[in-house]
């Protein structure tokens, strides 16, 4: 009961994340349907491209046997090199469609997924040690859904193949007393329309197959809004968390700027509201630089340092104003407040050299 609570609380569709986490764990997207499609579309190629090859270097591998069995040595010794010849042949000649074949089926997997290596489903389980588990695997939904889906196919094929063999019934009642040279050509063509139908059929139902599949994909890694909200506090941080962090890196910046403060040439001030702390070395820096700003309260404690350390204050509303809005910290100022800076520095600089203290200016 709890179980189909859960399931009916799994009202959200999957994040992206939750869908890597699956991939990564082996539940993928995964139609077996479009992988017997392929495979029966490698054996038709295979049927109408080397079927006349093959057999021809089948018949030039039992030759021997069926034109002169009587040349053939009886000892032991002899029959089992001829066989073992034989055998060898054969599987170089069956090398290239079982090679063939198998890559079809690979490729049936590769189309809908990604190669991966996951071993959460080969990890041992007790529940597949379980033999009521296993009596509900073998006997379960998906279990009943597979056998009538394959008994579904195998009677819609067969219906396919037999209304393709029905009209060349009178062929195939030729084809009795046909000379065994126009029997293979004959049982080729026939061959070919009944794989060709199959195909035909196989592929609306490997595309149905896989629509369901995605969809069951899907379905099965709904989430609930508590693991949604998990999955975000995990992935983006909690939110206090952040906060804190947040809170902690802004209180070190403001200490390392307030610590810039009695390195600084000159604060400009509105005398209440901004405060904008300039350095400059003459020869050592192309422009003025700023190493501290603030409003209001962070604005009076620049104040309150600089006059500590006897930073000059220099009070400029519209200059303070214009150098908080468009100077980041340890920037250099804008080239359009050139003049007006170099001005406060030069009063600056004169004051200091008749060793005056500076008031408002």
């Amino acid at each position: 009961m709890a179980e189909d609570q859960d399931d009916s609380q799994k009202t959200e569709e999957p994040t992206a994340k939750r869908l890597a986490d699956a991939i990564e764990k082996g539940d993928l997207i995964k139609s077996q349907e479009i992988v017997s499609w392929m495979t029966l579309a490698a054996g038709a190629l295979l049927l109408m491209v080397l079927a006349g090859p093959m057999s021809r270097q089948l018949a030039m591998a039992m030759k021997l046997f069926l034109e002169a069995p009587e040349a053939m040595a009886t000892d032991p010794a002899s029959l089992i090199a001829l066989f073992g010849q034989l055998l060898r042949h054969i599987a170089v000649i069956l090398s290239m469609p079982a090679l063939l074949l198998i890559g079809a089926g690979l490729a049936g997997h590769m189309i809908q997924h990604r190669p991966m290596l996951s071993l959460e489903k080969i990890k041992p389980k007790l529940d597949k040690l379980s033999p009521i588990a296993g009596m509900k695997r073998l006997f379960g939904g998906a279990a009943v859904a597979n056998f009538l889906k394959g008994l579904a196919k195998l009677l819609i094929v067969g219906a396919a193949a037999f209304a393709v063999l029905w009209p060349e019934r009178m062929k195939l009642g030729l084809l009795i007393s046909a000379d065994p040279a126009a029997l293979l050509p004959a049982a080729l063509s026939l061959s070919v329309k009944v794989l060709a139908t199959a195909l035909a059929i196989l592929g609306v139902v490997a595309a149905v197959d896989y629509f369901f599949q995605r969809q069951a994909f899907y379905k099965r890694n709904r989430m609930t809004k508590h693991e949604i909200k998990e999955e975000f506090r995990q992935t983006e941080g909690d939110p206090m968390v952040k906060a804190k962090i947040k809170q902690i890196r802004s209180e070190k910046a403001r200490q390392r700027m307030m610590a810039a403060v009695p390195g600084a040439t000159v604060v400009v001030t509105n005398p209440t509201h901004y405060a904008v702390a300039l350095k400059y070395e003459q020869g050592a820096m192309a422009a003025p630089r700023c190493v501290a700003k603030g409003i209001d309260a962070i604005a009076l404690r620049i104040r309150e340092t600089a006059e500590e350390h006897k930073v000059p204050i220099i009070e400029d509303p519209p200059l303070a104003r214009a150098l908080y809005a468009s100077v980041e910290l340890d920037a250099e100022i804008p080239p359009e407040h050139y003049k007006a800076v170099a001005g406060v520095i030069g009063y600056v600089m004169r004051l200091k050299t008749r060793h005056l203290r500076p008031g408002s200016r």
